[in-house]
Order: structure tokens, then sequence, then C-alpha cells
């Protein structure tokens, strides 16, 4: 079986590293915020070239304690607007309504499944109050315009960086766009942890401060508590596996890239729309190469038979789950038809060529 993503040998590639790194941590005898946190911490800093990294517990804290961190700011209030894509994963619209703020849901763009950007002025009312953009599959939402849109209107750009950590923006990373960030490194991700694992990135010092604080108890010096803070705190063993993995995630980035565009060259069957390729390569770090076909459920039975795993990014949509029923009468046919048609093969930095060529073959033999 091919599997859609063999994390086991991903991290078998680094284990003597990680076993290394674990034992040191161990030893130490410091689990929580010591050395490796701030290490990682400054080296994701630099890596993305921003002022501040916070690290925290996983991808949907790093984006609610955002928000938390705004409200607490007075830069937002209960009531505020937030713009966000229609068809991204549940967690960056739960960050948004956790803060009792309000999600505005706008279409993706067929080409790019991203959000698009030209749709965003038409839903900017007197509430609005930000903008957060989901770097979806890898691939990187941005422009010069909704730079242009956020300054003119007083919106603050928020990044779910959780797919695209390692991508670019002209000179810039994803994660240094906005004017803040929420990364997870969920062990799926390109930059994986071997558990739960997340982080806040903005060059915004009050914002970074007021994070911090609120990720330990909303403590900014021990036993004394300025804020009604939560836990949730990068722990040393994952900072030590993070910096260890770090170091290799422009050489998978771009292993994963020559995978895709194989598949985009190689892969002929007027049944599969596969997903398109930006004229830079460095705006796309391939977390997922989606494809999409009126036959999903066929096709993923038929390469599973076929020794090949898929999954479903996403089945059901956010506005069509039960958690958000209130919303089930809202109408969304891009973000519906995405969910409906998408299909997830397998790319990561240890497909061997042997089996990407297998998943190609077998796609170009499916028939409906």
């Amino acid at each position: 079986m091919i599997k859609f993503l063999d994390i086991q040998e991903i991290n078998h590639q680094y284990s003597a590293d990680l076993k290394k790194v674990a034992s040191e941590v161990i030893d130490s005898g410091w689990y929580i915020l010591g050395n490796n946190v701030q290490k990682f911490e400054n080296s994701l800093a630099s890596y993305i070239k921003v002022d501040h990294v916070i690290g925290v517990a996983n991808g949907l804290d790093a984006l609610r304690l955002i928000f938390r961190g705004y409200i607490e700011m007075g830069v937002m209030k209960e009531g505020d607007e937030i713009i966000v894509p229609a068809n991204t994963y549940i967690a960056s619209i739960l960050s948004i309504t956790e803060n009792k703020l309000v999600p505005v849901l706008v279409e993706p763009e067929q080409n790019s499944n991203n959000l698009d950007l030209t749709k965003i002025e038409e839903v900017i009312g007197p509430r609005t109050k930000g903008i957060m953009v989901v770097h979806l599959y890898g691939r990187v939402c941005w422009s010069e315009e909704i730079e242009k849109i956020a300054q003119k209107n007083n919106l603050k750009i928020i990044e779910d960086n959780a797919q695209a950590v390692g991508a670019s923006w002209k000179a810039n990373k994803t994660g240094a766009l906005g004017d803040a960030a929420g990364f997870s490194f969920y062990p799926g991700k390109n930059l994986g942890a071997l558990g739960d694992a997340g982080a806040v990135a903005t060059n915004d010092k009050t914002l970074a401060d007021t994070v911090r604080a609120m990720a330990n108890y909303g403590s900014h010096r021990k036993y004394e508590n300025i804020y009604k803070g939560i836990n949730s705190r990068l722990d040393e063993i994952q900072a030590a596996f993070l910096s260890v993995k770090l170091k290799y995630l422009d050489l998978e980035n771009e292993y994963r890239k020559g995978v895709a565009k194989k598949y985009i060259q190689q892969i002929k069957n007027p049944h599969i729309l596969l997903p398109s390729s930006p004229d830079d390569d460095k705006e796309h770090v391939w977390h997922l190469f989606v494809v999409q076909t009126e036959e999903r459920d066929k096709l993923k039975n038929y390469l599973e038979k076929n020794g090949i795993q898929t999954l479903v990014h996403y089945p059901i949509p956010p506005h069509k789950q039960l958690a958000y029923m209130e919303w089930s009468h809202l109408n969304f046919p891009i973000t519906e038809n995405m969910h409906r048609t998408n299909l997830s093969l397998p790319i990561g930095p240890t497909l061997k060529s042997s089996e990407v060529s297998k998943i190609i073959n077998c796609l170009n033999e499916f028939s409906i």
C-alpha cells in the first residue's frame, strides 16, 4: 500500500537526531518554557523574518490567541466581523467564533482554491475588523490589492499558515505577510512535530507580549496574572524536535514540488481536474495535491483497490457542519462543489519515484 503520507518514514530519516535531542531534554530536567522553546522560536522567526514568534500548544490555539490578543488590546470586540474563506478547515472558523467574533464567509477562487480576493470589498461593513487569509493546501493567498484594501479600511490581516510553511510571496515568507499568523505543526504538516504544536508570528510587539502572556495563564510574571488566560504552551521536547526538522524543511518542500510537477505534467485524464500551479513555484509548497472529479468516491475506491491511499480534504464545508447548523441555509456553490469533488493524492518527501509513476499510471487508466 502506498500511504497517503508516511509520517513514520519521514521521521525515520532524522531518527538519530530526534532521539538525541529527546534524550537531552529528558536529562535536562526542564520540560516547559526552557531553552529549546526559545531556540525554536528564534529559529522560526529568523527563517520567516519576523520579530516575534511565540510557541503554543497547537494551530487552533495559535489563531484563537491572535484574536484574543487583539480583543485585549481593544483592536477588536465581541460582534466584530472577520472575513474568511468558506472552504477552509473548520479550525479557522472556530478561532473566530470562540472569541465571539462573526465569520463572514466568502467563496474561494476556483483556480487556486484560495479566498477570492476580488470578493472581499463587497462584504466589508462597519463591523469588519479583519481578514483571515488561508494559504490552503500550501499555496500562498496574497496580493498587493489585499494590502491596499486592508490599509484603506483599517483591517488586520491574519494568516492561517497551517499548511504553507516555507512558501513565499515575492521576497517574503508566509507567516510574515500579514499582521499576525498562526502555524500548526501537527505531525502531518510540512513541518511536523511528533505531537501537537503550534506558533504565533508577528512584528507587533504589543500583540506578541499579549499572546505570550495569554498562553501562559494570562501571566507575564510568575504568579501575576494580568489576563484571564489559558494554558497553551509549546513544550520543550516538541520544540527540540521541530528545531531538528526545520533544517530540512526547504529540502522537503522542494521534493514535494518535484512530485507535484510530475503529476501536473503526466496525469492526462479528462475525468480528473488537476490543481493549477502558480507562475512562481515559491508560492506553493504542496502540503496537499488535490484533484477534482465528479466521480470522487469511485476514483477513491479504485485507487484503494490498486494499493494507493487517498484522503478527502474536506468532505463537509464549515457552513454544513452540525456545529454551525445556524448557517445550513447558506449557499456557497463553489465551496460546496469543491467539498463534493476534491480528492487528495499522496504527496510527501519520502514518496518514491516508482510510487509516483504507479499513481500517475493508475490515474491515467481510470475510467467512468
